[in-house]
């Protein structure tokens, strides 16, 4: 496929290269390098200047120094499998040290064969760009024309090559749309004009109909990109999926990625160990069982967090000790979850707005969504306002779709909750609920009850 794709290159750009002289002791065309095949009257290539065998070489060369100098590729050459890290860095959890580990592998399989495509996701500095650049890299070792652009910049070839005196936008855009290798980084970031989005949709399809190779990588959930660009890249025959679900590399000090999020310092002697199934209060034995599911559900989580665990129940009933449990357990697994309650994630972000605020809207509510981990605790949608109630929305949609593991505790009944909301909690493929019937806990009976 990829050797097709380049004979299709040389082809597309053979009257670039025809100036060139060929070798003079060719005994095809005699040094002009190029020749028009001896063919009958009315076949389709009759008369077509085509590059003699003597130039093929010089040619592909060219082509693979021209992608190369529109990848800025040079810029990423230290972006290699040699120079990334398989398990992350120290102190990254075994689970996400194994996610990182099976992408590494993948890639590197990938541009091995370069069958097919290959789809990055994960939220900022866990490495899909370090990957898709190592994928190109090697691919260029390899001797392969590879273009790898962020989607900004490609779509700022495509409008520069309007005003271009050395290129026109034709050439340009089968230029990108025939690489032999397309790498495409930072995809859905781009201004979703309906300009840019036919473009892009036109390049996507051009690849998916060739079967051309292609590498994505995006940080956001497929379901908001254009439809007809998801539907191929939902492909399962086509496309290979990677989901990167690991911290932010650029912060090594933080072991979370969010210290000045993650509430859990406050809760940190909250453990499995000490959680009560409160057996000496008297309870009816179906309070009690209920205690006893829900931790047995927040244990099975921490080990192997999986989807989303919803709790349920009144204030005080427990349910926000186990949420703390599963955080510190999987701390201690090396592995921090961001910790926090609804009403001071809404002030987080509120926060960012404020002249003095060193870090945007967009980045701060772009971590939680993407979290490896999210443990939201005291979740209300009843008394809050539109503003809430929409970045609610959206933060569930996203992790979702994404299908992030996540914890939920909420006073609220399922039926006071945010209908849209609710309406995916209640996916039973993805969310498990469990209801804390048992009372508000007011701790044993000590020496001062007995007085």
């Amino acid at each position: 496929m990829v050797a097709r794709n380049m004979a299709t290159m040389v082809a597309k750009n053979a009257t670039t290269f025809l100036e060139a002289l060929g070798d003079p002791n060719c005994p095809h065309c005699h040094g002009a390098g190029y020749l028009r095949r001896d063919l009958p009257l009315g076949h389709p290539d009759f008369g077509k200047l085509e590059i003699c065998t003597c130039r093929q070489a010089d040619v592909m060369r060219a082509v693979r120094e021209r992608l190369f100098s529109l990848s800025h590729l040079d810029e990423l050459k230290e972006l290699t499998f040699e120079t990334f890290q398989p398990r992350g860095r120290i102190g990254l959890g075994d689970w996400q040290a194994n996610m990182l580990e099976d992408a590494y592998n993948t890639a590197r399989q990938y541009a091995a064969s370069l069958h097919g495509w290959l789809l990055l996701q994960g939220g900022y500095g866990c490495g899909k760009t370090h990957l898709a650049a190592a994928i190109a890299n090697f691919a260029v070792g390899m001797g392969v024309p590879t273009l790898f652009l962020t989607v900004p910049d490609l779509l700022d070839l495509l409008r520069f090559s309007f005003n271009s005196e050395d290129t026109t936008f034709e050439d340009r855009f089968n230029e990108i749309r025939n690489a032999p290798l397309l790498v495409l980084d930072d995809f859905g970031t781009q201004n979703a004009t309906a300009w840019a989005q036919e473009k892009l949709f036109q390049i996507v399809n051009y690849r998916y109909i060739n079967r051309l190779p292609l590498v994505v990588t995006t940080n956001v959930p497929l379901d908001e990109l254009e439809e007809r660009i998801r539907s191929r890249l939902k492909d399962p025959e086509l496309v290979s999926v990677l989901r990167i679900n690991v911290p932010d590399y650029r912060r090594p000090t933080d072991d979370t990625g969010h210290p000045e999020l993650s509430s859990l310092g406050l809760l940190a002697k909250c453990s499995f160990a000490n959680f009560s199934l409160r057996e000496d209060e008297g309870l009816e034995a179906d309070k009690i069982r209920s205690l006893e599911k829900a931790n047995k559900a927040a244990v099975a989580f921490a080990e192997r967090p999986n989807g989303w665990l919803v709790i349920t129940g009144s204030y005080g009933c427990g349910k926000t000790h186990l949420a703390a449990a599963i955080a510190n357990h999987r701390a201690g697994m090396g592995a921090p979850p961001i910790f926090v309650t609804a009403p001071d994630l809404f002030d987080h972000l509120r926060a960012t707005f404020s002249p003095t605020s060193t870090v945007s809207y967009d980045r701060r509510f772009d971590e939680i969504r993407t979290a490896p981990l999210l443990i939201l605790d005291d979740l209300s949608t009843k008394s809050v306002s539109t503003w809430v109630r929409e970045k609610l929305y959206q933060l569930f949609n996203y992790r979702y779709n994404a299908e992030l593991p996540t914890v939920i505790t909420t006073a609220e009944t399922l039926e006071e909750i945010d209908a849209r909301i609710r309406s995916r909690m209640l996916d039973a493929r993805l969310c498990t609920i469990y209801a804390i019937t048992a009372p508000a806990y007011h701790g044993a009976r000590g020496k001062r009850g007995k007085r």
